[in-house]
């Protein structure tokens, strides 16, 4: 790394221009998977229907597994993963459908988020002691 002096603005090894870094390749991998996930639903199933809300269920699903079973960096973590899955999809579903039913999707959405990372997580652990 190439360090300027002060006159030269931000030193090219300064936690600024690290953090600025960290935060261009989160948001180019959450680009990626926010599109590859829109490509999946898409492609997938009508939208507003329900195979397309079931589609974001499993996209949600191999996601969070996804994480928890490869611990990736900020790139394939926070970026790619954070972007290909999603909770604002399904709170459009949950708000246009009745409370009972709403209540049922976002429940059963962050049980299996959930357990879908720590099982991941787990076979990870196994794997690797």
């Amino acid at each position: 790394r190439v360090r300027g002096t002060p006159a030269d603005g931000l030193a090219l090894d300064s936690p600024t221009v690290d953090t600025f870094r960290t935060a261009l390749t989160v948001g180019l991998g959450a680009g990626l998977g926010a599109v590859l996930r829109h490509l999946v639903v898409l492609f997938g199933a009508a939208p507003g229907t329900t195979a397309a809300l079931a589609l974001t269920f499993a996209v949600n699903i191999a996601g969070c597994f996804a994480m928890g079973l490869c611990k990736p960096g900020p790139l394939w973590g926070a970026g790619f993963l954070g972007g290909f899955t999603t909770f604002s999809a399904i709170s459009v579903a949950a708000v246009q459908s009745d409370a009972i039913v709403a209540l049922g999707i976002v429940a059963l959405s962050f049980a299996t988020s959930i357990v879908s990372y720590l099982l991941g997580h787990t076979l990870r652990e196994r794997r690797h002691g």
